[in-house]
Order: structure tokens, then sequence, then C-alpha cells
């Protein structure tokens, strides 16, 4: 943590001037580099949160020329061994003497956030930190790049939209997807009317794996548990339970329904245009879930959820993974690296001047790049995310239940159903509290 008598240009120049030049490390020497950003233009930055993500995330930032990485944080010591690696490295082959020693790392995320030099952080915790990495993220006045889905519960994500408002931070969603000029399109055709009167949307979402019964194991020595399990209830620890594993667990995550539901709803939201509501009911239609092992989520299921002008928006892991809009006048169905359309005709018409055109981004993290420059909206803020993966929290809901949600977009409460309501939201283990 910087000490608080120096101010910011003074503590870049001791943290970062084996980058820049500008001073000596005493455990390498005297370092030389070639000029870094002028200070008005760099963006210090931190990792929050270092699996497979966090990582691929912090890599990319690293290499992107605004960006100085000086802080990184993770409860897996080996995990914040590795990525200290990399950034030292990375920054070591553009000095002189090929060595480098200006990243810290941190083992509580909030010693990082305390750091009066850091503009902006990366945010890739498992679900269940999202939100109090986000809220003390924002209190202390940094940009956040957050990755999906966005929240636990309902709750959550609207105490994590308010507060980001309320502070005045840049915040974009990791739901690159929107980043990506083939769901743009598809979106825009939508929007446009080219498949006439728009009544249908489907979404194809992975199926969940099933997990077996495991025994306990003994915490490993670089993985401080207790701190990952945080606000979570107390569980005995076992690998699968961690880690990349942790999103096929009600406790910490909502399965593939949250994981890739929150990209699925989001272009499906961003084509039908209703990004700052959702549908007034869901209906579950059928679910399957195990009855022991690790993994509670739900491996199969499907749910409909129907909106107040009758558009429904049907979700299955049974379909092709992809979001396809239906219209009285033809479909288009998109998803990664491709994009079909009936009339096929329809992918050949350009979208005209006076017609509606989309945000357009082609490099998601470069735009929330620019947003921190301009303190303009990014293109997936977060009260858009908060929007797209309600839906996927009501669909489990709705299967959790067995009953059909109804749902009142205005007052983000469910209607007639206090138990069902009571799911919108869950205790937090002490001393962890919003």
């Amino acid at each position: 943590m910087p000490p608080k008598s120096l101010n910011r240009r003074q503590f870049l120049q001791r943290s970062l001037g084996a980058a820049a030049g500008l001073g000596a490390l005493a455990s390498i020497g005297r370092v030389h580099a070639a000029p870094p950003p002028p200070p008005g233009e760099r963006i210090t930055m931190g990792a929050i949160g270092l699996g497979a993500m966090g990582e691929a995330d912090m890599a990319a930032f690293l290499h992107m020329p605004p960006v100085q990485m000086v802080a990184l944080c993770d409860v897996d010591a080996q995990r914040a061994r590795a990525a200290l690696n990399t950034v030292n490295e990375y920054y070591g082959e553009r000095t002189w003497s090929g060595r480098y020693a200006g990243c810290h790392v941190y083992h509580d995320y909030r010693e990082l956030l305390a750091r009066e030099d850091l503009d902006a952080v990366v945010i890739a915790l498992p679900d269940h930190w999202h939100a109090l990495a986000t809220v003390h993220a924002a209190r202390a006045g940094k940009d956040i790049y957050g990755e999906k889905p966005l929240s636990l519960t309902i709750e959550q994500g609207r105490i994590m939209s308010d507060e980001v408002r309320r502070h005045g931070c840049v915040f974009q969603t990791g739901s690159q997807q929107r980043s990506d000029r083939l769901f743009r399109f598809a979106c825009e055709l939508v929007r446009n009317g080219r498949i006439g009167r728009l009544h249908n949307m489907r979404l194809g979402l992975p199926t969940a794996p099933v997990g077996e019964v495991v025994q306990p194991q003994p915490v490993p020595e670089h993985f401080d548990y207790d701190f990952w399990l945080g606000p979570a209830p107390w569980a005995p620890y076992h690998e699968r339970r961690c880690h990349w594993d942790f999103r096929w667990i009600f406790d910490y995550s909502g399965g593939q329904v949250t994981d890739w539901g929150a990209h699925h709803c989001d272009i499906a939201q961003w084509g039908k245009g209703t990004e700052l509501t959702g549908p007034v009911k869901v209906e579950p239609v059928a679910w399957e879930r195990p009855r022991d092992g690790l993994w509670d989520v739900f491996t199969h299921y499907r749910f409909i959820c129907t909106y107040d002008d009758g558009v429904t928006m049907d979700v299955s892991d049974g379909y092709p993974n992809g979001v396809r809009f239906e219209g009285d006048a033809g479909w288009v169905f998109v998803t990664r690296g491709a994009i079909e359309a009936e009339p096929a005709a329809l992918l050949d018409e350009p979208i005209g001047p006076g017609e509606i055109q989309l945000y357009q981004s082609d490099d998601h993290r470069a735009d929330f790049l620019r947003s921190v420059r301009t303190r303009e909206e990014p293109i997936a803020p977060i009260e858009v995310a908060h929007r797209s993966i309600t839906i996927a929290h009501l669909g489990n809901i709705a299967m959790l239940t067995g009953r059909t949600i109804q749902w009142d977009p205005d007052a983000e409460r469910i209607v007639g159903d206090e138990e069902a309501q009571r799911l919108c939201s869950r205790a937090m283990r002490e001393p962890w509290r919003l």
C-alpha cells in the first residue's frame, strides 16, 4: 500500500520507476527503458482474481499500451506468483536490463483498492464475490472491468448498479459478445424490422456437468480457503468446489443458466430493445438437478419468459448454442463465429444511415479504456448487465420453486409469492456485508 504522505505522481515514480526509467530498484540495480505513455494517458490497473478468466483479462490489458499493471490480488498464492511472473517478464523485456519488479501482489483486495495511484481494476472473482468487490471498488473511486455474470442475486445486482452510479465510476461488464460484429448486426436486423414483428427469442445454453460424491480434502498451504468462501456458507474443502468448478454450486453461482445466460440474455435484450427492463412472467417448463454429489445447479432446463407486449424468450439447454430471433417475416440466428437468417438475403442487406445503428465496439477491453478516458458510458454498462442477469436469476428461481413467477420489472419484485421473492437475495456469512 502506498505511503499516505506520497502524492500520486511521487508514488508512480517510485513504484513504476523500473519501467519508466525514472529511478533505481535497490534489489536489481538501475534499469533503463523506453519512455512510457505520458502520465496523462497512462491508466494504472490492478487485477483482482487471477483464475482462468482473470489471468486472461490481466494478460490482455497488460499488452494494451495505455495500461500499466501495478497490482495483483488472489487468495491462491500460486496463481498470484504466476501472474506476477507474467507481468514482470513482460515489462522486463522492455527494459535495458531485462528485469522488472514494479508490480505488487496483495492477499486482501481491500489493500489493493486502498492504493491512491490506482485508476482501474479488473474483477474476475467467483460470482459470490462480485458484489462485495464491486461495491468496495466503487467506493474507492476505481473504474471497473467486471466479469460476468454480474451478480449472485437480483438484490446484489441492484446494489452494485446503484453504487457504481452513485460514485460516478465507469463499469464495463465482460459481456464481450456486444463487441462482436455478428451479434451487433443480428440485433440491428431485428431492431430495424428486417424479420418483421418479433414474436419469440430462442436462447440455447450449454448443459451443466454432474458432479460426483466426494470426501473432504486438506486445504493446500498456498490457498486461503476461508477467504475464498468469504460471504458464502462454510463448507468442507474439496478442489472441485473451487476455482473453475465453483459455477456448478448454487452457493457460489447459478450454473450455465447464469454463466452463459449472462451472454445470451444480454444479446436478446439488446435485439429486442428492452435493455433497461425485462419480462413480466417466467414459467418453468422442464428442469433436472443432481440428487447428490458436490454440484447442485440445474443440468438440464427450460423456462419461458413473457414480456408485456407478448414477445416470449424461450431458454433451454436443448437448443443450439446462440440466440434465434423469430419474427412474422423471417428469423435470424447468431452464435459465436456464425450468423444465419431466413430469408438468407437479409445477411446481404446493409444497415442504412437513417436506420437504428447500435453502439459499435470491436474490442471490448479497449472500449473500457476509452470510457475511462472520456467518462462516457461503455458498451456493456452495469445497469444493462443487471437487467440481463436478472432474467437468468428469475429462471433459476422459477425452477427452484417449480412455479410460474410474476415479475414487476419496474419495482424489481416478484408479485404474489413471498417464498420466491426471498430467493432474490441471500444472507452473507459474517463478518461480510454490503
